[in-house]
């Protein structure tokens, strides 16, 4: 059984996961309003991602008899200056999101939830993965910042992205 403390984290966790998937909606939505369409396509698709991240922590919750609370969603921003003040923002939301993760396996263990622990250290590795790849995208968007040519190559490359389903969902397909 998950700890009251273990519970309303993760519950505040779905709610995090939820904005931060409207977050990057708003992203996509400033950048094809401004002509940047892969990078609108970068952000549709983290925008995906957070909605299943926030799925997979609703069905770990209904696999642990535990009620999911859904709250409002907090007011996101609307617009950026650039492509490299959206990336540069990903970048310090994601690191917020990685201390709440390991908040949230701070729990598990000191509850001596394993199962929870378990289910953490995937949300862990994706983490590592969302900041190195937001430090990318601020390199390669500084490299070309002032070069438009360069500017579209990148977004050429960005809308190249495709989604895939995470992991703990499709296997549960």
């Amino acid at each position: 059984m998950l700890s009251q403390k273990l519970q309303d984290a993760i519950n505040e966790q779905i709610n995090a996961e939820l904005w931060s998937a409207y977050l990057y909606l708003a992203m996509s939505m400033d950048a094809e309003s401004k002509g940047h369409n892969g990078v609108a396509n970068w952000f549709f698709i983290q925008f995906k991602e957070e909605q299943d991240h926030a799925r997979i922590f609703m069905n770990y919750l209904n696999s642990r008899d535990v009620k999911v609370v859904l709250k409002p969603i907090a007011e996101v921003p609307a617009s950026w200056p650039g492509v490299i003040d959206m990336f540069r923002q990903t970048l310090e939301h994601e690191r917020k999101v990685t201390a709440m993760i390991n908040n949230l396996a701070a729990i598990a263990k000191a509850d001596n939830d394993f199962a929870s622990v378990n289910r953490l250290v995937w949300f862990i590795d994706e983490q590592i993965e969302e900041e190195e790849t937001a430090r990318n995208l601020i390199q390669a968007t500084e490299a070309v910042e002032d070069n438009k040519y360069g500017m579209y190559m990148l977004d050429k490359e960005l809308a190249t992205r495709t989604y895939n389903t995470p992991s703990p969902l499709a296997s549960a397909e």
